[in-house]
């Protein structure tokens, strides 16, 4: 299987991606599916989310004071 990127996987492999996206390769070709959930009820006029690369996760936190995180009541994913 070739991904977006170009790069070659082998048939029956699984991998995460750039993108943190789970990724395997079968006969049917490639699949991925997210591997992190994504806050989607909060307060967005206070609030703001941000994704983290590095840990493949969201945090809310406050626009004016990010050390200040947001509760979240639903996470979709």
């Amino acid at each position: 299987c070739r991904d977006s990127n170009g790069e070659l996987h082998k048939l029956d492999s699984h991998w995460r991606n750039a993108d943190c996206y789970d990724c395997s390769c079968s006969e049917d070709g490639i699949n991925c599916c997210s591997s992190f959930a994504t806050p989607s009820v909060y307060d967005e006029e206070k609030c703001e989310s941000i994704f983290n690369k590095e840990t493949c996760s969201y945090t809310v936190v406050e626009k004016a004071d990010h050390l200040k995180e947001c509760p979240v009541h639903v996470w979709v994913g």
